[in-house]
């Protein structure tokens, strides 16, 4: 769900990826279904692990779960980690996740847009 509420946000202005700690191999239906209640595109979207990315390519590192990330980032990540936790709505309501949805997007607008793409001007 970051990873496409991100790319929506960002568009190609800023590289975006995503993977988890322990993948559920498959995008929740409940995931899918409220980003495209908002217009978030969905082509591509696929669960990855942290092994699926390389890190090389990327400046940050936004941790949303609570466990201790820098471990698992590899010694070649020339990056900053942002921790910011965000409950993981798997296995709720539809309405979980779209409290989750809308805490990702304020997290996406307010704190890393800001961040990530240069002051206009």
């Amino acid at each position: 769900m970051a990873e496409a509420l991100a790319r929506h946000h960002f568009q190609e202005r800023v590289a975006v990826a995503s993977a988890g700690i322990s993948p559920l191999g498959f995008v929740a239906r409940e995931t899918l279904e409220v980003l495209a209640e908002i217009g978030v595109p969905l082509a591509g979207l696929r669960s990855k692990g942290l092994e699926d990315l390389s890190f090389a390519q990327y400046h940050w590192a936004v941790n949303l779960t609570t466990y201790d990330l820098e471990h698992l980032l590899p010694a070649t990540f020339p990056g900053r980690l942002l921790n910011r936790p965000v409950a993981d709505p798997y296995g709720r309501s539809l309405e979980h996740y779209r409290r989750t949805r809308e805490v990702l997007k304020r997290l996406i607008v307010q704190e890393l847009a800001p961040i990530l793409l240069p002051a206009a001007g």
